[in-house]
């Protein structure tokens, strides 16, 4: 009596991302070991340093859909090269992912890697169930050594859930050069503005966070809208670290894609790069 085992075909894509899993030690050890393949950044070998000279910001969205990716991917566009911008939400939650003039295709790490001008776009090629499950950033991403490469991370996760698990994303986070809490106009923007400012207030004192709002100009706010993020957001309202992200109406319907991101956008991100001297001398034009 002869016994058959029934198999699955298997893809050649599938195969090589097993054989990279299994030469990066990203494999199962026994029934509970661990999360899978993209599980990230709770042991030693899976921290993530910025390289000699790299400076690094991260922009932080205070709700969904304030602005975040349009104001990480301004401000690259807004700084001397070389520069990137690490998209690290899951690949169902991206807003770069048309945003690339020339898409480079899929990089060993499981980024997917786009060019928009002189800014390298890397994104999330898979569903992310959390933080911890953001792959660790590309080294060396432009293929040479750079004594000041700007790495901008659109960190697309809520700060409470960030800095709540143990990861190299929180641990860069911490760490980063510059901070940027990106919010809205409005009442709640400005609360969850002020949540995000209290629970960051362990790592970074108040002045040292740059507020983007997006909106109308801070003169056409409504009466007492400064007021609804608390002490934090009014000292960052008064200092020279509050930028104003002015409102696009396209943008505001068709997002990022390969058009020109307007220029005004731009110069407010400029704003941002100012304190460490890393403006460009020029700029994608609308």
């Amino acid at each position: 009596m002869s016994t058959q085992t029934s198999s699955c075909p298997v893809g050649v894509d599938e195969l090589k991302r097993a054989w990279r899993a299994v030469t990066a030690g990203e494999f199962r050890t026994g029934p509970g070991a661990g999360k899978g393949p993209r599980g990230r950044g709770t042991t030693a070998v899976d921290n993530w340093s910025p390289a000699a000279g790299e400076h690094t910001i991260a922009v932080i969205g205070c709700a969904g859909s304030v602005g975040a990716s349009t104001v990480a991917l301004a401000t690259g566009l807004a700084a001397a090269a070389p520069v990137r911008v690490v998209e690290c939400c899951s690949v169902t939650a991206s807003g770069l992912a048309a945003a690339s003039t020339a898409e480079l295709g899929l990089h060993p790490t499981d980024w997917r890697q786009g060019r928009r001008d002189h800014v390298l776009l890397e994104r999330a090629s898979e569903v992310l169930a959390g933080v911890d499950e953001v792959p660790l950033p590309t080294t060396d991403p432009h293929g040479a050594e750079h004594d000041t490469q700007l790495t901008i991370l659109d960190i697309g996760w809520e700060a409470g859930q960030l800095l709540a698990t143990d990861c190299w994303l929180a641990e860069a986070v911490r760490t980063a050069d510059q901070l940027v809490l990106v919010t809205t106009a409005t009442v709640p923007g400005m609360r969850r503005a002020g949540v995000a400012m209290d629970l960051l207030a362990n790592h970074w004192q108040p002045e040292q966070i740059a507020l983007a709002v997006r909106g109308p100009r801070r003169k056409k706010w409504p009466r007492g809208l400064e007021y609804a993020g608390g002490p934090g957001v009014r000292r960052a309202l008064a200092s020279d670290r509050f930028v104003e992200i002015p409102e696009d109406r396209e943008l505001a319907v068709n997002g990022l894609d390969s058009r020109p991101v307007p220029a005004p956008l731009i110069s407010a991100a400029r704003q941002l790069l100012e304190p460490a001297h890393l403006t460009a001398d020029t700029s994608e034009s609308a």
